[in-house]
């Protein structure tokens, strides 16, 4: 009679390695969800610390039942209830105080998976209480797969006690843009260089029934990813006064949305700031898909930027030095040595129990960066096949005696010039922020002239540079026009935080400056991402030389 390994033992080798994995039990792992960090706002300090906590016991105890005497003065306690445990700890001196707490709450339709949420609060003299949180998740599972949401602990706290991301105080609902001066308030935020959390920007089309936004569930998602982003939601009336101000490529319009992640300028690479266009979003299941996404996005968001120990004080931090502080006293009051040994075996304890979980996280960061890099490689991989098939078809183009963009429309206005460039040249070339304000109040009469100089740069010119030539194609573009050194005239341009120096010029004949005359093209090649940056037009400029 056959057993079972001789009755798989004539499996596919890949078929045998899953029926092993499935039978060997896996080991329960902790992953980190989502990070908050954001000031308690709300009267003095002391009394809004106070209050803080007392909220947040009340929460607590609503998860795991009834808390030991010692929680409601604030002190360090341990409370265990058949899985849903919590511990918290206290340090304190004459000015400052910090107070952590750790709750473990199963979930209720996954088994063995168990929600653990992290709060610390911490007060000092100077400036508000700070708040931080953590979520993790621990579970055998392979990959957790769900909708990350802040506990509603971070909403009853925004609500009752005010919690601020810097000067901003965070909403539970959110903001509605209902005028051209909000939306350009939204504007100056979303390029403010010290904005902390991003921003979901949803527009809500011509004539929609629903001024709040039916493209997301936009307080859903407020209310998800509070302390983690901010939502906003635009009539579409109000959409031109971002477009006019950061381009189409940079907007957001006609029922789209755009994540746009602190960090964010008008130089942007448009990518990097996803747009989520609004096909499908009339559905209701894509709706929440994308809803959800947004909720993933803000979630891993928090992990990469806000930093463990700095922003956020991990519960196990704190404990460590609760415990260091602990032993110190110990030793003063020169207690017994059975005493000391005692606090110091528990210690110990703790320390190897955190090596052990800091041993498992260091391998799933290391699973998950291969992981990465093996994406990283298929992207790349994507990216030469595509770059491959446009030179391709490029080639073919000229084989035919047809000029690539030859047959596009050249804009006859300034104020359509930069829309143009976006659709029809991007990415070979991109206006910086200075070209885009200059080309917005533009003399020069000649705008195609203008168009058909940009259409140089991203065919003749940044073919030669992708070939890996020099690029010094010196000479006529068209009559009256040509492509010269700037000489005298170049200058020092900062582009992503690097200074560039900008020594090419397109140029119409003639010394006039007369603005409606004179043609200037100032440009420079970005290597690391192969394209054209057009640094100022279409005037000359003043340089130390003029």
């Amino acid at each position: 009679m056959a057993t079972g390994i001789e009755r798989t033992s004539k499996m596919p080798s890949a078929d045998m390695a899953r029926l092993l994995a499935a039978r060997t039990p896996r080991t329960a792992r902790e992953r980190e969800v989502l990070r908050v960090a954001a000031s308690i706002g709300g009267g003095k300090p002391i009394a809004a610390v106070s209050k803080a906590k007392h909220e947040v016991l009340n929460w607590v105890s609503n998860r795991v039942g009834r808390l030991p005497a010692a929680a409601w003065k604030y002190d360090g306690f341990e409370h265990r209830a058949g899985g849903r445990n919590c511990t918290a700890v206290r340090i304190a001196d004459e000015t400052r105080e910090t107070w952590a707490i750790r709750s473990d709450d199963p979930d209720k339709q996954v088994p063995q998976r168990v929600w653990t949420t992290e709060v610390a609060i911490a007060s000092g003299p100077g400036h508000r209480p700070l708040f931080g949180l953590r979520l993790l998740v621990t579970s055998p599972e392979m990959e957790v797969d769900v909708e990350p949401a802040v506990p509603g602990i971070v909403q009853q706290l925004a609500s009752r006690c005010g919690l601020y991301a810097g000067n901003k105080k965070l909403s539970v609902r959110p903001r509605i843009v209902q005028s051209d001066e909000d939306a350009a308030r939204l504007v100056q935020v979303l390029l403010h260089p010290k904005r902390r959390l991003p921003f979901f920007v949803a527009s809500v089309p011509e004539g929609s029934v629903n001024e709040v936004g039916p493209s997301i569930d936009s307080g859903i998602v407020a209310a998800k990813t509070l302390g983690l982003a901010v939502t906003v939601v635009v009539a579409d009336r109000f959409t031109r006064v971002l477009t006019e101000r950061l381009g189409k490529q940079l907007s957001v319009y006609d029922g789209s949305v755009r994540v746009y992640f602190p960090g964010f300028a008008d130089d942007a690479e448009p990518y990097e700031h996803r747009l989520i266009s609004p096909e499908g979003l009339s559905l209701p299941d894509e709706v929440r898909r994308i809803s959800g996404e947004l909720r993933r996005v803000a979630a891993v968001d928090s992990r990469r930027r806000l930093r463990l120990g700095y922003h956020v004080l991990s519960f196990e931090d704190v404990r460590e030095k609760s415990d260091d502080t602990r032993l110190l006293r110990l030793k003063e009051e020169k207690a017994s040595e059975s005493v000391q040994l005692e606090a110091a075996q528990q210690q110990i304890r703790i320390l190897k129990r955190n090596l052990r979980k800091a041993e498992a996280d260091q391998q799933w960061l290391s699973d998950e960066h291969s992981e990465a890099e093996d994406r990283a490689k298929v992207a790349e991989a994507q990216a030469s096949q595509l770059d491959y098939r446009v030179r391709q078809l490029r080639q073919q183009l000229e084989v035919r005696n047809e000029a690539p963009d030859a047959t596009i429309p050249l804009p006859a206005r300034w104020t359509d010039f930069a829309d143009w460039c976006d659709e029809n040249l991007a990415p070979r070339v991109r206006l910086s922020s200075r070209a885009r304000r200059e080309v917005k109040n533009a003399f020069f009469v000649d705008v195609a002239m203008a168009a058909r100089c940009l259409r140089w740069l991203a065919n003749e010119y940044a073919d030669r540079r992708m070939k890996g030539g020099e690029g010094n194609l010196r000479g006529l573009i068209e009559d009256g026009v040509v492509n010269e050194r700037c000489g005298a005239d170049s200058f020092s341009f900062k582009w992503r935080d690097r200074n560039r120096e900008v020594e090419w010029h397109v140029k119409n004949g003639g010394n006039t400056r007369d603005p409606g005359r004179c043609l200037r093209i100032y440009y420079f090649w970005d290597d690391m991402m192969k394209q054209v940056i057009v640094a100022s037009m279409p005037a000359h400029i003043r340089t130390g030389a003029t």
